[in-house]
C-alpha cells in the first residue's frame, strides 16, 4: 500500500492560516461575550458588587441608646458602633446577607461577626450564638440571642452593640439602614 502524496509547504501554510483566522474569530467573539479581557486587550473590570440592603439586627421597635462616636484618630477613645436597646434573650438577626466569620467568646462576652457580600463586616455583642463560623446567612436570619450575663459592662445597661468595619475603618451602622442616612441640616426657608 502506498501513502497518499505529501502536500507541499504552500497548501499546508494556507491551511494553518485559515485555522488561525478561525481561532482568532472565535476568541474575539468569546471575548465579547465572556468575562475576561476586552477586545482592546485590556483586562475587563470585575463586576460591581451586588447592592446590599441592611436591616437592624433587632426586631422593631429599635432604639439607639448610644450613637456612633468615632475617635479623631484610630488609637483614641470613641464609640465605634451603635448600642441598641435590647432585652436579654431577644433574637439577634443578620443585618445583611453574608458569611459568619466568627461566633464565640471574646474575653467575657459572646460575639458574632458576619462578612457581608459588599465586603463590610458587622460585629454584634453580647450574643449567645446559634450559628457557627462558615455559615451563610441572609438578612434577618437569627444569629443568636442577646446574652443577659454580659450586661452592665463597658456598654452599660441592656444593649446590643453593633459595629461595622469597611476594610479597617469603622463606619456608622445606623447610616447603612434605608432611610437612616446621615443627618443633614437644611436652611430654614
Amino acid at each position: 500500500m502506498t501513502a497518499p502524496p505529501h502536500p507541499g509547504p504552500a497548501p499546508r501554510r494556507a491551511a494553518l492560516r485559515a485555522a488561525l483566522r478561525a481561532a482568532c474569530s472565535v476568541a474575539l467573539v468569546l471575548g465579547a461575550i465572556l468575562p475576561g479581557s476586552g477586545a482592546d486587550g485590556a483586562p475587563a473590570r470585575p463586576p460591581a458588587p451586588a447592592a446590599v440592603v441592611y436591616r437592624a439586627p433587632l426586631d422593631a421597635p429599635v432604639r439607639v441608646v448610644r450613637a456612633f462616636d468615632p475617635p479623631a484618630r484610630p488609637w483614641l477613645a470613641g464609640h465605634r458602633g451603635v448600642d441598641l436597646a435590647a432585652e436579654p434573650g431577644a433574637a439577634v438577626r443578620a443585618p445583611a446577607d453574608g458569611t459568619v466569620t466568627f461566633a464565640g467568646r471574646v474575653v467575657d462576652r459572646g460575639v458574632v461577626t458576619v462578612l457581608h457580600d459588599d465586603g463590610r463586616r458587622s460585629s454584634l455583642e453580647p450574643v449567645s450564638p446559634s450559628v457557627a463560623a462558615g455559615a451563610h446567612v441572609r438578612a434577618g436570619d437569627v444569629l443568636g440571642t442577646v446574652d443577659g450575663h454580659a450586661h452592665g459592662g463597658a456598654h452599660g445597661g441592656p444593649a446590643l452593640h453593633w459595629g461595622v468595619r469597611e476594610d479597617d475603618r469603622y463606619v456608622n451602622p445606623w447610616a447603612l439602614l434605608p432611610g437612616r442616612g446621615p443627618v443633614v441640616l437644611l436652611p430654614v426657608p
